[in-house]
């Protein structure tokens, strides 16, 4: 029989860690995690609705991972550039940035797929399901919110007619599904 086994930890385990920490060591504890990595710096600033462009950490890593720069032998990463939309909805989670990061996603693979001509089913696969997610968080918005957006999806269906694999369709599917149609002017 082995003896000592012991489950790796978990938040019941760091909550309870927690429990000891006065105000000081809190603030202490923040302020590391805080200088070890961009990632938490990112968080910390969403969350808190700190600088003037808390979308600006997530864009660029979108940015990096959909639009790569093939010159500096950048690899292509869908699943970490949704990672950033993801890790947004973690530390803040705006309807409005949501749909922000998901219409800029996008934006920059379209700019990607016209500047290179790639040919990936996955990628456009990708990019059909977040223009689904980008629809779907424009519609959640208030009316009063969603002119702007909507004209971005509208102009994103369009660009589509030159991609072939059958996106214009898909994303004109969604569009219409979605009754984009309704509120665009």
């Amino acid at each position: 029989m082995a003896r000592g086994k012991k489950t790796a930890s978990g938040w019941s385990d760091v909550k309870a860690a927690l429990q000891s920490y006065d105000r000081t060591g809190l603030l202490g504890l923040v302020r590391d995690m805080y200088a070890t990595n961009k990632d938490n710096q990112s968080f910390l600033h969403a969350r808190l609705g700190l600088g003037p462009n808390q979308l600006k950490p997530y864009k660029d890593i979108i940015s990096r991972w959909v639009n790569p720069d093939f010159m500096r032998n950048q690899p292509v990463s869908v699943s970490k550039a949704k990672k950033a939309i993801s890790d947004y909805k973690k530390a803040i989670g705006r309807p409005d940035g949501l749909a922000e990061l998901s219409i800029f996603y996008c934006e920059e693979a379209f700019a990607f797929v016209e500047s290179c001509g790639l040919e990936d089913e996955g990628y456009f696969l990708a990019l059909i399901r977040m223009y689904q997610q980008a629809t779907t968080c424009v519609s959640d918005l208030p009316d009063d919110g969603r002119g702007n957006f909507i004209e971005r999806l509208d102009q994103l269906r369009s660009r589509a007619t030159d991609i072939g694999w059958g996106v214009h369709e898909e994303l004109n599917d969604i569009w219409y599904e979605a009754g984009l149609d309704d509120h665009h002017s």
